[in-house]
């Protein structure tokens, strides 16, 4: 154990590899980083790896990944260079034999005691308890045992959990940095296990060692662990020790007022990733779940969000998940990168789109100047209309594919419908810009549209009913940047095809 005195502020996000990285972790682990950047103090990652049949290498990879996506890098923890507190796996802790000590310190001060209640002893206590209407708690039958009724459980071949003595009387009063003074009656609290039979320390014991010995200061964390922290208090107190500081931030909620689940939408960080969300935009939606400015600022960048976060105006009630702000959020992220970053974006190894870049020349590995050039024009011409990453192939797949090869379905039937087949002077209109555009030298916009709305005035019709025939038949459908914008993107040569295709097939 380190023990020299420690001034600054040291936080920490302490997950569990049971499952992914989920948006009430990640808003946990950016408050914990935000309040150490803001006070120049030191953000740890602890990994709480003591349940043992759940605890996963996959679960372990989802959460260091997310957290890595998300901007949100560790000063201390796995995979850092420096661990003067380490380790920081609760494993690891417990095969260096790191809370065997603070246990034997327990029960020799009277603190805890050996437990020999088999599971079906403790369903029967529970089950009383339930026939009696009281909260179902331990019994703390193994409380006062006599050493000679100690050694005739364990003759009977029992083996022992501690528990922690809770005492019977008095109240466990703590100042939490947000909500203020809270109070637990410790009657009401339980004789709770420490040390299971396979030797291995229980969250409640673990975490307080852990955080006593990595020399924490505060523990911010979600409100869900507020009941956990009188039982941590009291094991503080009993070996002697300093408990940190505490900050309970209010549950996440979906629409309908519940704690916010699968049912509501997406709940893992990467599912968002995979659907193109940008990981700025995911954590300034993050912060503004429970904390705000005084000036209620919406855009952050990450380092003046850590210069403005503070406790003080993290709120009290539960942040309601609003899925629209967070796609209006992320489109204004995406809008916000240049043409040349935003490919950046398609081709990095985070990308949910990374196969389409490489096959269309923007990934390093596969980059052709002149693919690259064509993407970076079409993108530039949807760029307002792109929310997330993963639209980038559905709005500019008619300027990439032959929409013309009918395997590929690419005609959008109620658009053909609506703008060509309803329309009775389309094949007229259609083969006469056919022949205009054959002959049409030059394919910039501003030479397109004179020549186009030329023809609109020759032949005295109103422009609708020539740039909507048109713009279906060589994109497929009624959405898009100008028509003369997809004209000159498109070229001649593909233009002309299209046409023909339409006033062949479609018309």
């Amino acid at each position: 154990m380190n023990t020299e005195t420690v001034n600054k502020v040291r936080v920490r996000f302490a997950p569990s590899p049971t499952g992914f990285l989920h948006l009430g972790g990640a808003r946990t682990a950016l408050y914990n980083y935000l309040y150490s950047h803001k006070l120049n103090g030191t953000f740890i990652l602890r990994i709480e790896d003591t349940d043992e049949t759940r605890s996963t290498k996959e679960s372990l990879e989802s959460i260091l990944n997310g957290l890595k996506w998300l901007g949100l890098n560790w000063d201390e923890g796995p995979e850092t260079e420096n661990q003067p507190y380490g380790p920081y796996f609760q494993m690891q802790r417990h095969e260096k034999g790191m809370y065997t000590r603070y246990g034997e310190q327990l029960i020799n001060n009277g603190h805890a005691y050996c437990c020999y209640c088999t599971p079906d002893e403790l369903e029967l206590q529970r089950a009383d308890a339930m026939r009696r209407k009281v909260p179902p708690k331990y019994n703390a039958r193994c409380r006062t045992l006599t050493p000679e009724e100690r050694k005739k459980k364990e003759a009977e071949g029992r083996k022992p959990v501690i528990r922690f003595k809770m005492p019977n009387t008095g109240k466990t009063v703590f100042h939490d940095l947000i909500r203020g003074d809270v109070e637990f009656d410790n009657a009401l609290l339980d004789d709770f296990v420490l040390v299971k039979t396979s030797g291995v320390p229980t969250f409640n014991f673990a975490v307080v060692i852990d955080d006593h010995c990595m020399a924490i200061t505060h523990v911010l964390r979600g409100d869900d662990h507020i009941s956990n922290t009188p039982r941590q208090i009291l094991l503080f107190n009993a070996l002697g020790l300093t408990p940190p500081a505490y900050a309970h931030f209010p549950m996440i909620h979906g629409s309908d007022g519940g704690k916010l689940s699968k049912r509501h939408g997406a709940v893992a960080v990467f599912d968002y990733k995979n659907a193109g969300y940008l990981p700025e935009a995911m954590i300034n939606y993050l912060a503004l779940l429970g904390w705000s400015t005084e000036d209620s600022q919406q855009l952050f960048k990450l380092n003046e969000m850590s210069q403005k976060f503070s406790l003080e105006h993290c709120g009290k009630s539960s942040a309601v998940f609003d899925f629209k702000k967070l796609e209006w959020m992320n489109g204004v992220y995406i809008r916000e990168l240049t043409i040349d970053k935003l490919l950046d974006r398609l081709s990095d190894p985070n990308s949910p789109i990374l196969q389409w870049a490489a096959e269309n020349g923007v990934t390093k590995d596969t980059a052709q100047p002149e693919k690259r050039e064509f993407i970076k024009k079409i993108i530039t011409a949807e760029h307002e209309k792109i929310k997330f990453l993963t639209d980038i192939p559905g709005l500019t797949e008619y300027f990439i594919k032959d929409i013309t090869d009918p395997a590929l379905k690419l005609y959008d039937e109620k658009a053909v419908t609506k703008s060509i087949k309803s329309k009775p002077d389309s094949r007229g209109i259609l083969t006469d810009l056919r022949g205009l555009l054959e002959k049409q030298e030059d394919y910039s916009v501003i030479a397109l549209e004179a020549s186009v709305r030329a023809y609109v005035t020759e032949k005295n019709i109103g422009a609708g009913a020539v740039f909507h025939p048109l713009r279906v038949a060589v994109s497929g459908r009624t959405t898009g940047p100008g028509v003369f914008n997809i004209l000159s993107l498109l070229g001649k040569e593909r233009v002309l095809k299209r046409l023909d295709y339409t006033l062949n097939n479609l018309v």
